[in-house]
Parts: C-alpha cells; sequence; structure tokens
C-alpha cells in the first residue's frame, strides 16, 4: 500500500486541482493507495472541500487538525497516521508535481533505495526565493554534518522502515529533510524543475522560512557557538596586541590621542558579547522547548472515510 501526506492551510482555491491530479497521478501506476490530508487549522473552506472529495474518493483521508500547529507538525502527523508500507510526502501548493511519484516509487522498487527525495534543479517564476534557498542549502552543506540533501525540502517517498526511524526523532524543533538524511538508509533522488504558485499566496512567508533555516542550522550544526567563541578569542587577541601597543606607548612617552580607539573597542568587545548572549539564548529557547515535552500537535477529528476518531 502507498501513502501520500499533504499538509493543508487555508488551501480552498487549490484543493480541487490538488485532489484532481494527485488522484490521477497515483491512479496511473498503483491500485491501492491512500491519499492524508493533514488539515493544518484552516480558517476558510479547506476542510469542507476535502471532506466532499472524499465522498467521491474513500482514498482520501482527511486528518483535522485542533489549531495550527505549523508545517513540520502537520507533516509529523500524517506520518504517524499512514498506513502504507511506502509512504510519500508533498506540500499542498502543488508546486511539487504529484506525477512524479510513479518516477520515485519505480526508483524504490527496481533499484532498492529506501529514501527518495525530489532534488530541484530549478524553480519557475520569481528567483527571490530560489536565491534564499540556495543560500542557505549552500550554508547548511557547509558548517553541518548533513551532506547531500542541496535543494531538497519535504517532497520525498519512504519505505516503512525509513518512516519509523524517522517518527522516533521525538525533538520539537524540527526540520524534516535533515532528520530525513540524517537516519540514513540509502538515499537517492529525483530531478525536478519546482513549479510556479498558481494561486494564492506562498504559506510559507520570508519570516516562516527564516524560522525554519534557524532550527535546522541549530538542530544540526555547532557553527554558530563556535562562531561566538571564534570571535571572542579573535576579540582577545586583537586588544591584547592594542593592550601591549598602549603600554609600550605609555613607556616611551607616546601619548595616546583622543577616545575613538577606546570607544571602538568598548563597542566591539560589546557586539561580541551581545552576539554570543543572543547565540547561546537561542540554544536555550530550544532546550526549553524540548524540556517541555509537549506533544507536537492534537487531533480533532481523522476522517477515514468509515469511522471518524
Amino acid at each position: 500500500m502507498l501513502s501520500i501526506v499533504i499538509p493543508i492551510y487555508n488551501e480552498e482555491g487549490l484543493i480541487d486541482d490538488l485532489v484532481k491530479r494527485t488522484v490521477s497521478a497515483l491512479e496511473a501506476f498503483v491500485t491501492d493507495f491512500e491519499i492524508i490530508f493533514v488539515d493544518d487549522g484552516s480558517e476558510d473552506g479547506s476542510l469542507q472541500q476535502l471532506l466532499n472529495w472524499q465522498k467521491k474518493y474513500p482514498a482520501v483521508k482527511v486528518l483535522a487538525l485542533s489549531k495550527n500547529f505549523g508545517h513540520q507538525a502537520a507533516f509529523t502527523a500524517g506520518l504517524e497516521y499512514a498506513s502504507g508500507e511506502i509512504v510519500g510526502m508533498m506540500d499542498g501548493d502543488l508546486q511539487d508535481p504529484p506525477e512524479l511519484f510513479e518516477a520515485m516509487y519505480r526508483k524504490i522498487l527496481d533499484e532498492n533505495f529506501d529514501i527518495i527525495g525530489g532534488k530541484r534543479s530549478g524553480r519557475k517564476g520569481k528567483n527571490g526565493r530560489q536565491i534564499y534557498t540556495y543560500l542557505f542549502h549552500l550554508l547548511f552543506k557547509n558548517i553541518t554534518a548533513i551532506k547531500n540533501m542541496e535543494n531538497t525540502g519535504n517532497f520525498s517517498m519512504m519505505k516503512r522502515q525509513a518512516v519509523d526511524a524517522l517518527l522516533k526523532m521525538k525533538e520539537n524543533v524540527r526540520y524534516l529533510p535533515g532528520l530525513r538524511t540524517f537516519i540514513g538508509f540509502k538515499q537517492g533522488y529525483i530531478d525536478f524543475i519546482r513549479e510556479e504558485r498558481i494561486e494564492g499566496n506562498p504559506k510559507m512567508s520570508l519570516s516562516k522560512l527564516f524560522v525554519l533555516a534557524a532550527d535546522a542550522i541549530f538542530s544540526f550544526s555547532r557553527f554558530p557557538i563556535r562562531m561566538c567563541l571564534s570571535l571572542g578569542l579573535i576579540g582577545t587577541l586583537v586588544f591584547m596586541c592594542a593592550g601591549i601597543y598602549v603600554l609600550i606607548a605609555k613607556i616611551v612617552g607616546f601619548a595616546i590621542i583622543g577616545w575613538s580607539s577606546m570607544m571602538l573597542s568598548i563597542y566591539f568587545l560589546g557586539s561580541i558579547q551581545l552576539v554570543s548572549l543572543g547565540v547561546v539564548g537561542e540554544y536555550v529557547y530550544r532546550i526549553y522547548k524540548e524540556s517541555q515535552n509537549r506533544p507536537l500537535y492534537f487531533v480533532k477529528k481523522y476522517y477515514d472515510g468509515n469511522t471518524v476518531e
């Protein structure tokens, strides 16, 4: 059985095309499948539209969360409810083509891969997000131990063993593409051109993307805290040399003119301290979030076409 997990948040303008394209794409190569739409607290008519489509396609399942818990939590909820031996993940904005699932499925079965990720070789439409994404993946590649995930996102397909391993990662601050790479197994990729959004505005604003990028970096890298240590050592070395210079100047009778150099040094050291406190604060915040041990999500109702939980 094949399960597909798709989170939805206020996508009523896209639901019809999304359901029809996804069902059509899956029917082309598999007969036993389910599509789990995770309604992440939508405030429009998305949930009702999905339930209407469920009457026509029993393979459509709807997992309604009690509120908006966020993209990564919604994906996690869908993965935990998926019952397929192979499970796919896709965003609900149709920028990831559901027709590519067939190639992923064939690659898993024919070449014995455990995980297949969609790797973006390009992006249609505006290039602003593409530049930010490229810079993030370039930075992430060079400062973490997680490799070979450049230009990949949530769009992927996994065998059950890999899904179970992924679900064992219980942290609250989650970056699923990084976790998916971290668990290992035999991983492969399929290149594709990411489509331009055909309707509505992106639900992942730039600010949310930056937060997600920060979560990824702080979760998988020691670079921020080591950067603070390096800045502190550089500042100490620089002003140790400056102190020696001042001492020698005092001994030989040179007068140190003005206060600008002293004020500059104070501001420089103060900036290093503030940056360091900010970075440490980010780590402390994440430790606090993990120590709370709150559930990632709460389910309001699960509509499987037969029963309601």
